[in-house]
Parts: C-alpha cells; structure tokens; sequence
C-alpha cells in the first residue's frame, strides 16, 4: 500500500467482498484520521456493517487492502489480529451482552482477554471508572434483562471503553431507541471521543445522530464511496440521491 499520512489510523483501498454473486463491497476506498468521528452512510444492504466487521476480521475480505497502523490485515496472522483487536472497540447494534452475566461481570469479561492481568482491586477500579463514563455507576450488579434498550447500549459502550480502545467501531448506535435516549447517545459518542482522544467509524441512518457526530460523511453506494465529506457539503448537495436522506 501507498505511504499514508501519520495522523491517519484506517487506511482502506480498494476493498472488495462479495457473499456469491452478491457484490457488497466493489472497491471501497477510505481513510480515518486520528481523533475524528467518521459517519458512514448507505441504504439497507450497502455493506456499511459487513465494512466494520471487515477492518476486525469478523468477516474476510476478498480483495483490497485493510491497514491499521501498521498492520496489513490480508493474510494477518493470529498473534497481529489480537494487537490489531486490541485497538478497536467494537459496539455491536444490540450491545450484545452476554445475557447470563452482571454488568460487572461482563466487563470483567472483556478485561479479562487481555493479555495484562490486573488486581481484584485494578479490575474493580477500571469497571467502576468505566461506569462512570457511561453516567451508569448504580447498575455494576444489574443483570442485563433489568436495563433499558439506552441503558444496554450505554453499557456495551462501558464494556468497550473498559479496555481503553483507540478505534470505535458503532454499528446503528442508536437504532431502536427513542428521540431522546438516541440524542443522549450521540452526545455520549461526542464526549468519548473528547475525552479519551479515540477515532471512530459510526455507521448510522439517523440522520438526527450524523448532525451530531460527524466531523466528515462517507456515502456508499454500489460497493463504492459515492461521496465524502463535510455535513454542510452533503447538505447542500442537490443529487437527488443525497437529498433522499437529508430531506
């Protein structure tokens, strides 16, 4: 892959994936720069998701290049995945906590597929602080069928963030909720990034959200980056294409 500039984290040329004779991804290009919220935008169907679960080898791609600082995730083997999966939190659209478990007990979880071993003390300390983040502290022994739909998402962002990732990957971050859990939410996506200095690729089609959280707009369709860049650029942008999802 071409040299890329220091301050980008995700850098992605050409990617390719197809499921059969579906072609999902068609030579997707694109870039995530260090401390940005990058929006990606697409109908039902476009790849958006199968794009997030690509950069953390979830799924593999067929063609094309996934560079993640400076790991090459064609052809990575197992001992580089989990460097590369240690930088990336990945906050799944159902939060997906494990249903049998406390809170505490799933963010025990997570911590405990580091490498690192921490203290009983250390453990608690950085569930509690991760809590905190998320303005859930009271909920450390809730099981998950006794949280709201906000709640489990806040708290599938604390699971993340308990392993200090520096890329978030949010699938439909928001999807499911109501208009003010949904703005709380986007606003926490927004004080995350600040706070923690991280990089994250929303994938979302609440329009309502990309207002919120984005420093910059990709578009797909076809497999293809279709346009990027700034919200006011998509706003005022009169493809008929682009204003179905503004408008």
């Amino acid at each position: 892959m071409e040299k890329i500039d220091n301050n980008v984290i995700i850098a992605i040329k050409d990617l390719k994936k197809s499921f059969g004779d579906q072609k999902v991804l068609d030579g997707l290009t694109l870039q995530l720069h260090e401390n940005e919220n990058l929006v990606v935008l697409g109908k039902s169907g476009s790849g958006k998701s199968v794009l997030i679960k690509c950069i953390v080898s979830l799924l593999q791609h067929d063609e094309g290049s996934i560079l993640v600082g400076k790991h090459e995730l064609t052809d990575i083997n197992e001992e580089d995945l989990i460097v590369v999966r240690k930088k990336i939190g990945f906050l799944f659209q159902g939060a997906a906590l494990y249903d049998s478990m406390t809170v505490r007990e799933n963010l025990t979880f997570a911590l405990s597929r580091l490498k690192e071993k921490f203290s009983k003390e250390e453990i608690n300390n950085k569930i509690v602080e991760a809590l905190e983040n998320v303005s859930l502290p009271d909920s450390i022994d809730k099981m998950p069928s006794e949280l709201s739909g906000g709640m489990k998402k806040r708290i599938g962002l604390a699971r993340t963030l308990v392993v200090n990732p520096k890329i978030i990957l949010y699938d439909e971050p928001t999807t499911g909720l109501d208009p003010i859990t949904s703005d709380e939410i986007s606003n926490l996506i927004n004080d995350t990034k600040n706070k923690f200095n991280n990089s994250s690729i929303i994938i979302t089609h609440d329009i309502k959200c990309v207002k919120t959280v984005a420093d910059r707009i990709i578009m797909i369709k076809d497999g293809k980056v279709y346009k990027e860049g700034k919200l006011e650029e998509f706003i005022k942008d009169s493809d008929p294409y682009i204003q179905s999802f503004f408008n």
